[in-house]
């Protein structure tokens, strides 16, 4: 498991890659606003973790596990916003300072609680499947719920 802050840069990689097509640590300290040494330390623990590759003055990249906690990272996000901005009807800056930070402190199991809710309450999809953000198996019901529709 990697500290929070780690779990910052790691979302702010994959979201510089998804954008860019690629990482670079100057992008990645101006994102984060902090120094270039801060992001390289970061790097190599990320590295010694075996969520990127990277060699000094080399490029950047996430692994396959990188990818997919970055991606699990940025879900657990997107679900406690929803619940702020959607239920509680927070405004969406507030619902994104506020996401932020109640992401950062709550575990996965308070996590799948919330999603199984905010699904059920928005109707966008149930997750009687025993989701687990571990896992994909909300998105593969949802797939499947698309597929039949169609």
């Amino acid at each position: 498991m990697i500290s929070k802050s780690l779990e910052q840069y790691l979302k702010t990689m994959y979201t510089l890659e998804k954008q860019n097509g690629n990482i670079r640590v100057t992008d990645i300290a101006n994102k984060m606003n902090c120094t270039k040494p801060s992001v390289n330390k970061a790097i190599y623990n990320l590295k010694d973790n075996g969520l990127v590759n990277y060699e000094t003055y080399g490029t950047i990249e996430l692994t396959e596990e990188g990818k997919n906690l970055a991606k699990k990272i940025l879900e657990a996000y997107d679900i406690v916003y929803l619940f702020l901005k959607d239920v509680l009807n927070l405004e969406e800056k507030e619902a994104q300072i506020e996401a932020e930070k109640i992401k950062t402190v709550a575990d996965d199991a308070t996590i799948n609680k919330l999603a199984k809710y905010v699904y059920k309450v928005l109707e966008l999809n149930n997750l009687d499947c025993n989701y687990d953000i571990n896992q994909e198996r909300c998105r593969s019901c949802k797939k499947r719920t698309s597929i039949k529709s169609n």
